[in-house]
């Protein structure tokens, strides 16, 4: 007789990897079962630049993406877990929301039997490429079956080939990949704790783009992404400054937003004003899709959670703030996870931006317990 309890334990380990395949890095989070929690393992990140031009917009990643070769994108991964020494194959891979097309819209009263086919239909007026060239897949966010009023509908969509792309990258690291899911998801499981009913927007300041997702019940329900993150800002303000660009470049690779707290005090206050106007577009892009969310479902979230490596900077969470005047969030994605006390200014430091890596960990432990 199978010992199923024991196949189960086998096929999920106490520990689990977290990836996140950016433009301008990879993130790794070695997560493990601790008994009463989660604690950190080991974390890694190797430098990477998938785009060579710097203000490039959201179709010239996403080819860049799809270009890249699999085997030197495996490479580097394996490169990253020989240097921390992890020996852990299960793995979670998080694929970057403009490489995914989220959207939701309404449909009739149905029952479970017909709403599959009806998603698959609906869909193709609202995915920007063929239906057969993608992979779907879809959440019921309102209504129920059996009921008169609509229903409501959230479709996540994934072009086949980056699905390919990802599968071919994990077989090459020799990976066991248990999971792979658009951004998002990682992201609301490593912020939002368990039992938050409200709506959150989630904010993802990256080097080369902005994501805004509106989260609910644990469930997104709206996501916008556009050509404006923290290299925009740099762009910007390199300009403003009395320093030569190859200086600022070197700094910011160092110090990351840091270098503006770095900075000398007479031209911090010399910059506070063109940070400002640097940031105004960034500022107008989310308060446009909070309307928008706003107008479609009634709902205003209560609370913005900023991650990303541009987040630890105290100047973009004082910019959300004065703007929105809602309580913002520096990510936390370590919260609830257990790690050595000496290593806390560290974590604190980089938390914002390995949030993704996190939250593909957990998820890769939910699918364990689910299966159990």
């Amino acid at each position: 007789m199978i010992n199923l309890k024991s196949v189960l334990s086998r096929l999920f380990a106490k520990k689990f990897l977290g990836i996140d395949i950016g433009t301008t890095s990879i993130k790794m989070v070695e997560l493990e079962d601790a008994g009463r929690g989660l604690a950190l393992a080991n974390y890694s990140q190797i430098d990477l630049n998938l785009v060579e031009n710097q203000e490039s917009d959201i179709e010239e990643r996403g080819r860049a993406m799809a270009d890249f070769s699999a085997g030197e994108i495996a490479e580097m991964i394996q490169t990253i877990m020989a240097e921390a020494k992890i020996k852990t194959r299960q793995c979670a891979l998080s694929i970057p929301d403009f490489l995914t097309f989220f959207t939701s819209f309404s449909l009739p009263p149905m029952t479970e039997k017909e709403i599959a086919a009806a998603v698959m239909f609906e869909a193709r007026q609202h995915i920007p490429l063929p239906i057969d060239s993608v992979t779907i897949d879809w959440q019921l966010i309102g209504g129920a079956f059996g009921k008169p009023e609509k229903m409501e509908v959230a479709v996540t969509a994934v072009p086949n080939e980056i699905i390919a792309k990802y599968k071919e990258i994990a077989q090459k690291a020799n990976l066991q990949m248990m999971l792979m899911e658009a951004e998002a998801f990682g992201l609301a499981k490593a912020l939002i704790p368990e039992g938050e009913a409200a709506a959150v927007c989630l904010i993802d300041i990256g080097m080369q783009s902005t994501v805004c997702n509106l989260v609910q019940n644990k469930v997104l329900r709206y996501s916008h992404s556009f050509d404006r993150g923290a290299e925009y800002l740099f762009c910007n303000l390199s300009r403003q400054m009395p320093i030569e660009r190859e200086v600022i470049d070197a700094a910011k690779k160092k110090y990351g937003f840091k270098i503006f707290s770095l900075m000398d005090p007479d031209i911090k206050e010399k910059m506070e004003k063109p940070f400002k106007e640097a940031f105004i577009p960034i500022l107008q892009e989310i308060e446009m899709a909070l309307g928008d969310f706003r107008r479609s479902s009634g709902i205003d979230a209560v609370k913005i959670i900023l991650s990303g490596g541009a987040a630890a900077a105290p100047e973009i969470k004082s910019q959300f703030e004065n703007h929105f005047h809602k309580e913002v969030l520096v990510a936390d994605p370590f919260a609830r996870i257990a790690y050595p006390r000496e290593i806390a200014e560290e974590i604190k430091n980089i938390g914002p931006s390995y949030a993704s890596a996190v939250g593909m960990a957990c998820r890769g432990f939910d699918l364990g317990k689910s299966a159990r």
